[in-house]
């Protein structure tokens, strides 16, 4: 089973979803938006299996730190342009497997995923 987490590395849930990855001996790519960089047709991926508001993170800093103008029009197109331009609007982390996606972590969603 291929699995990538993606997220960054100084994130508080993406440190409590490695470590849970760890502890059940699960092997896994960390891939770090901030130093891996983020391509369009993944983040295009991303959009088309979820509604962009489960995508972004509506109650992070970085969305906040968005013109009000661009808040309120976010759609599915806008927010491609708005992750690639700031990755760290996207609701971390990303846990990507054999097709599968979980944005956020829930040690139950992730047992539920992998085990």
């Amino acid at each position: 089973m291929a699995i990538t987490l993606y997220g960054i590395g100084n994130c508080d849930t993406v440190r409590k979803a490695t470590r849970w990855l760890d502890s059940n001996d699960i092997d896994y790519r960390f891939h770090d938006f901030r130093k891996d960089g983020l391509e369009e047709a993944t983040v295009k991926k991303w959009l088309q299996s979820e509604d962009w508001d489960k995508v972004i993170n509506r109650r992070s800093t970085s969305w906040k730190a968005l013109p009000e103008t661009e808040r309120k029009n976010m759609d599915a197109k806008t927010a491609v342009a708005a992750a690639l331009a700031t990755p760290t609007l996207i609701k971390r982390p990303v846990l990507e497997s054999n097709g599968v996606l979980e944005f956020g972590f829930s040690e139950s969603r992730y047992d539920a995923l992998l085990k």
